[in-house]
């Protein structure tokens, strides 16, 4: 699944355990009639893909829904819900791409004054 949106909020790299467990936050609003702000977590190797990212850029994240079931002391069950993000990707163009090369000025586009009717091309089109 892929969810678009603007940056809102990156959070700080958090440490877990003795395991070294590692997760990133990542706040995403969409942009849509009704606007929802979308918390991903980036976990372990993956904490480092936010490192290129700023609050205020466009971003498609690719995400993974997870869900757990636990079993509280008093014997009740909970289920939580978590969006996983795996990948993220730039959406705005970069400040050279998708921009068209330099036009000449006008003085380079100079009228041919002695054009010669018998000089012409034979080429059929």
């Amino acid at each position: 699944m892929e969810v678009q949106g603007k940056i809102k909020q990156i959070g700080d790299v958090q440490t877990f355990g003795n395991n070294g467990f590692r997760k990133r936050e990542v706040v995403i609003t969409t942009e849509e009639q009704y606007p929802q702000h979308l918390m991903i977590e980036f976990v372990q190797d993956k904490t480092d893909l936010l490192n290129n990212y700023n609050i205020g850029q466009d971003v498609k994240v690719s995400i993974n829904l997870r869900g757990r079931e636990w079993t509280n002391p008093q014997g009740e069950v909970k289920y939580f819900n978590s969006i996983q993000g795996w990948r993220i990707e730039n959406l705005q163009q970069e400040p050279s791409g998708g921009q068209m090369p330099p036009v000449p000025p006008m003085e380079a586009f100079a009228p041919v004054d002695d054009l010669n009717e018998d000089d012409h091309d034979d080429l059929p089109f």
